[in-house]
């Protein structure tokens, strides 16, 4: 089902076709799809929102925001399991989060130059939550739980409807423990388009987080190159996941690995680095035993089509297979896999031993799962507290301070051409004496 590479055998042009990436997030009529979308969004509001729902997910919500009391009941309709898990999960979200609090810098660089950092929340954040071919309740709580900590004043919430034109229910109870501030029934590029531009009903944002499609990941792109523009979290497009293997890992909890992300999208990427060919062909066995039950089997084998099983046994192959290819998430089922920590320069997030599957990242141990894929760990780190937060950079001098740093800036104006800066200085110094 996977195509596969000897490593060692391939040259650069080979190695680099090994780790290439599916074309679907930078298809040039998808991009041009996605400008045409943003423009009516932009141009049509509200009216442009529900016609796009019917058009791509057959379906007009019954109302574009859901009311704080339909989130209410929602979380009062759910079972104590089900309240439990969610509670489970948030606590230990915000946990890990909360220790992200950066503390104030106060420097004194010289005498009576005092400069500090402190850091501001951001006052309006877009968060999207996926729910075309899954509701991912997970997604809300990865970046509802650290909007709040942070501070964020206003948290809103975009998620596709159901056919039944309505927010699926358990997203609307986790919606209500997160606090969210407002939540809209509406997905894809023009949720994107709307938390970008606003509109009649959708507050304008000035970040705008969350994964989803190649069609999601164009439209970040796209309106936060645009002047004035939002600022996103990351290039996040289709989920992906890379997988070391040698001969004492378990082939079915690789294959189970591999499957979880395969099944998110049909152009998903996964790929197993193999020690050999025989862990290889274990583990193939087990992604053909596996995907036949599941309920997103046919998902999973167009994946699967678009994936890698690369054979490398030595160290410094797989490392630089790792930090090449730059994965979403990392799953190290090798022996000591501590001990690969420190070489791995770029992967979102990095899951150790056999007794940490990806889901648990996924959903509940702490860690965000909303991290970089296409190669953008190489530049990117996953959300974090901080990808809530601003600095402002804070300066104060006394007199002695000017008489003693002044002159130096003076000088550095003088040779910049800027005469006015240079006299902004002058005057004080002529002031003091």
């Amino acid at each position: 089902m996977m195509r596969r590479f000897v490593w060692t055998d391939l040259d650069e042009a080979g190695r680099a076709d090994a780790l290439a990436r599916p074309l679907a997030i930078s298809d040039d009529t998808l991009v041009e799809s996605v400008r045409e979308i943003l423009t009516d969004v932009r141009e049509n509001g509200d009216e442009a929102l529900s016609r796009l729902t019917e058009k791509f997910d057959g379906t007009r919500p019954m109302t574009l925001e859901a009311t704080p009391a339909q989130m209410r009941a929602a979380w009062l309709g759910l079972s104590a399991t089900d309240k439990a898990v969610i509670e489970r999960a948030r606590r230990n979200i915000k946990r890990f989060h909360k220790a992200q609090i950066p503390n104030p810098i106060d420097v004194e660089t010289e005498p009576g130059v005092v400069c500090r950092r402190e850091a501001r929340a951001i006052e309006t954040a877009g968060l999207y939550v996926p729910g075309g071919t899954a509701p991912l309740i997970s997604t809300l709580l990865m970046l509802a739980v650290p909007a709040k900590v942070a501070g964020v004043r206003n948290r809103i919430v975009v998620t596709p409807p159901g056919k039944d034109g309505k927010v699926n229910r358990v997203i609307l109870a986790a919606a209500y423990r997160c606090k969210v501030s407002r939540l809209f029934a509406v997905g894809g590029a023009q949720a994107i388009g709307a938390l970008a531009y606003g509109t009649e009903t959708i507050p304008k944002c000035d970040k705008i987080f969350g994964p989803g499609n190649a069609w999601v990941a164009a439209a970040k792109s796209l309106v936060a190159q645009e002047a004035g523009g939002p600022a996103i979290d990351m290039p996040a497009g289709p989920s992906e996941a890379m997988v070391l293997a040698d001969a004492a890992a378990d082939p079915a909890f690789v294959a189970s690995d591999l499957l979880s992300q395969a099944e998110h999208d049909t152009v998903a990427q996964v790929v197993c680095v193999a020690a050999s060919n025989d862990v290889a062909k274990r583990v193939e066995a087990e992604l053909e035993k596996q995907v036949a039950e599941l309920p997103r089997a046919k998902i999973a084998r167009e994946s699967l089509k678009l994936g890698r099983m690369i054979i490398a046994g030595e160290r410094v192959d797989i490392i630089e297979i790792v930090n090449r290819y730059a994965p979403e998430h990392l799953i190290v089922q090798l022996k000591e896999p501590e001990s690969y920590v420190g070489a791995v320069r770029n992967a979102g997030s990095i899951f150790l031993g056999p007794w940490t599957p990806e889901s648990v990242g996924d959903y509940a141990s702490g860690t965000n799962h909303t991290l970089p894929t296409y190669g953008a760990a190489r530049a990117y780190s996953g959300v974090t507290l901080e990808s809530f937060i601003k600095y402002i950079s804070i300066q104060q001098l006394t007199k002695k301070g000017l008489k003693s740093l002044g002159p130096t800036v003076e000088r550095l104006a003088e040779m910049e051409g800027l005469e006015a800066h240079k006299r902004a200085v002058t005057l004080r110094l002529e002031a003091l004496q």
